[in-house]
């Protein structure tokens, strides 16, 4: 394993640790399990340390690396072009239970998936909100202060719309 000069093993492996953490998950494929793609996280970051530039914060290096690893699996492993050579979307699976939201105003319980959470989010978001909150969802770098705010506004609109994390 390469071990940056200023850094012990243990600090690599806690910052592969907490970027493989916050990365990985965003990438949930049908036929993958959750636990498979964090470990092929941490080797795609295990393999990328000897290109580390050690002037840089290896946290950042680490992120932006695997985001890029990520995005070029997805695509090239789940578009097609069909004979037009026109980009189609191979569609993932089904998203598990864990990964809905309920809708708590109707007498009986709705499942809500991601789209009509995002549709929900497009409508209401504010403006002011709208381009940090798609720096996050697109894993760029968003100030800790107004990553905060942002998340803050996204979960009063859904509480505000009656939906609880499910």
């Amino acid at each position: 394993m390469y071990v940056p000069s200023n850094m012990t093993e243990q600090q690599v492996i806690d910052q592969i640790e907490l970027v493989v953490g916050r990365i990985a998950p965003k990438y949930t494929f049908y036929g993958y399990e959750k636990d498979d793609l964090r470990q092929e996280a941490f080797i795609i970051c295990m393999e990328a340390l000897p290109r580390y530039d050690e002037s840089r914060p290896l946290e950042n290096f680490l992120s932006v690396h695997l985001s890029n690893r990520l995005k070029n699996f997805v695509r090239d492993n789940h578009f097609t072009k069909d004979e037009e050579q026109k980009a189609k979307v191979v569609m993932p699976g089904q998203l598990t239970n864990e990964e809905y939201l309920l809708d708590t105003h109707e007498e009986y319980v709705e499942d809500l998936d991601c789209k009509q959470m995002s549709k929900v989010l497009d409508i209401k978001l504010p403006a002011e909100y709208r381009s940090d909150y798609l720096k996050i969802i697109n894993d760029v770098y968003v100030p800790k202060k107004r990553k905060e705010e942002v998340l803050f506004i996204i979960q009063y609109i859904l509480e505000e719309q009656g939906y609880e994390e499910g």
